[in-house]
């Protein structure tokens, strides 16, 4: 009877799978992404590929290709706004998710700061995210830059904290199949994702040194790894997730 009671009180009024909703939260991204250099390609080459050397170059940059024509820049603004609400509920779940894990974890409090510290860096990220997409190197060039250092500074180190507090969280237990997966993909999405950035760091320095043809279009493809195998690595929360639903309830007169 409680029970009955209890269901009675708490009432579903919508809920969604986490592995679907992310699915769709993680696809506005990319899809405005490549939606942004396909119409770049297409009608915008010559302005988006380029530079000062005045050399051929195939692709466009990210941020030739986001920020500097329309409607791409209102395709890009449009999809990081519809994704950055749910997006930020991410960091929050995490915290509550790893927190769970403090009791059986030696050096209890270090293990906690490690878990406040990656919700910190995430929010960090996703804040930098929108403020590059909404403030142009036109607008404002130093804050640009120091967005995109942040951003991409927040995002690889919380990348690699991630993956070793998704180990240390698991210590000491028999780690089922799911969390197997996870942890081997939020992996190889870092190590490439790494790889990726400082092999674009290179291009881009050779580029600017020596001018020749095409250096400038693997730092552009380059870049799209970086940024794709971000995206990827946070699409590991669907794994994380998966079969857990976020629910909106009515209790009473209230919702939660």
């Amino acid at each position: 009877m409680a029970s009955d009671a209890k269901r009675k009180d708490l009432d579903s009024i919508f809920f969604v799978t986490w592995d679907k909703l992310f699915f769709v939260v993680l696809f506005l991204p990319l899809f405005g992404f490549f939606w942004c250099v396909v119409l770049s390609i297409l009608y915008n080459f010559e302005g988006s590929t380029a530079t000062h050397c005045r050399v051929p170059n195939y692709l466009p940059t990210i941020s030739a290709a986001v920020g500097g024509f329309k409607p791409q820049i209102y395709v890009w603004r449009i999809c990081i706004a519809l994704h950055v609400g749910p997006r930020l509920m991410v960091p929050v779940v995490y915290y509550s998710h790893f927190n769970n894990y403090a009791g059986h974890i030696r050096k209890n409090s270090m293990y906690r700061v490690l878990v406040l510290l990656i919700s910190t860096l995430h929010v960090t990220e996703i804040m930098s995210l929108v403020g590059l997409t909404y403030i142009s190197s036109l607008d404002n060039g130093n804050l640009h830059e120091n967005l995109f250092i942040a951003f991409m500074a927040s995002g690889q180190t919380y990348m690699l904290l991630m993956c070793i507090l998704f180990k240390w969280s698991r210590s000491g237990q028999i780690v089922n199949s799911r969390d197997q997966k996870s942890f081997n993909y939020k992996l190889m999405c870092f190590l490439v994702n790494m790889a990726a950035f400082f092999a674009a760091v290179y291009f881009y320095f050779r580029h600017n040194w020596y001018c020749e043809p095409g250096m400038y279009t693997l730092f552009a493809l380059l870049e799209y790894v970086t940024v794709v195998t971000n995206v990827l690595f946070h699409a590991t929360v669907a794994i994380d997730f998966e079969g857990k639903r976020l629910c909106l309830l009515s209790c009473g007169d209230k919702w939660q």
